[in-house]
């Protein structure tokens, strides 16, 4: 069976980042890729703008993470708090959420998209919970979130 080569406009889940060079199945790049605009075909013109577009994106991206790793020292170490009703288990009436976190998160001046905010599992019980803040693919910072029941 043949394949097309493509250049990725954005990231596509298991296939590759935006800027690789892809070989695909001609129905997947005719069908999906090129009318969503997640590709563009590997015409030699294009492969050498994509040369060019990453060294201007390997500069952009390096400010990227100088930046992301700025705000990591800012939120690493963050210790959050709640108090929710709780049973006498310890177990929460309802949840700590990704919302809930950010917007405690804004009321300290740091602004942190709740996307970004990966909980493993809600946090539904008392106790300290250490949460995954996703800055950038490589940058992550870990926060607290510290769960009290409400007398």
């Amino acid at each position: 069976m043949r394949s097309v080569k493509v250049i990725l406009s954005e990231d596509v889940p298991s296939l590759g980042d935006a800027g690789d060079l892809v070989s695909v199945k001609p129905g997947f790049a005719r069908n999906y890729l090129l009318p969503l605009g997640k590709a563009i075909a590997a015409t030699a013109a294009n492969v050498r703008e994509l040369e060019h577009q990453k060294r201007v994106i390997a500069d952009k991206l390096a400010r990227v993470r100088k930046q992301q790793a700025a705000e990591r020292d800012k939120v690493h170490g963050q210790v959050v708090e709640f108090q929710a009703q709780a049973g006498e288990e310890g177990k929460l009436f309802g949840s700590i959420t990704t919302l809930m976190i950010a917007e405690r998160l804004a009321e300290r001046g740091l602004e942190v998209d709740r996307r970004r905010i990966t909980l493993a599992e809600p946090i539904k019980d008392v106790g300290e919970h250490a949460v995954t803040v996703k800055l950038h693919r490589e940058i992550e910072a870990t926060i607290t979130v510290k769960v009290i029941a409400a007398p």
